[in-house]
């Protein structure tokens, strides 16, 4: 198990940037799959981005693509998630979570992740 806090949000104007990061305990962070979500109010989660353990495969949500980057730091067990660009449609609480793994097929799926942070809330005004 794998205890997931995350940090970096706020309020910013439309246009804006903001880099989000996810601490991870533990001795296994640098085997395991990591995964962003988003959740809107009245919405349902949303797969964000993920990576790979050794983050040479990213995978990125069509609404996200080209704006955000997920990379992470195995030496630092974090995961982090720069947003640019960014739009009213990006508001909402974002988590971390991890997996054994996933692949193009199975990042977006919630079920495929075992650990959650708390979340941290994203807010874009235009």
């Amino acid at each position: 198990q794998v205890q997931l806090v995350e940090s970096g949000g706020g309020s910013v104007q439309a246009g804006g940037s903001l880099r989000l990061s996810c601490a991870a305990s533990g001795d296994t962070f640098s085997s395991i799959y990591m995964g962003w979500f988003r959740q809107a109010p009245g919405k349902e989660r949303e797969a964000v981005a993920a990576i790979s353990p050794d983050a040479v495969r990213t995978y990125y949500t069509d609404p996200v693509n080209g704006r955000f980057t997920v990379s992470r730091d195995n030496a630092k067990n974090t995961l982090t998630l720069q947003m640019n660009s960014l739009k009213p449609e990006d508001t909402g609480l974002y988590y971390c979570a991890a997996s054994f793994f996933v692949d193009s097929t199975s990042y977006y799926r919630p079920n495929e992740y075992g650990d959650w942070g708390q979340g941290t809330q994203v807010t874009v005004s235009s």
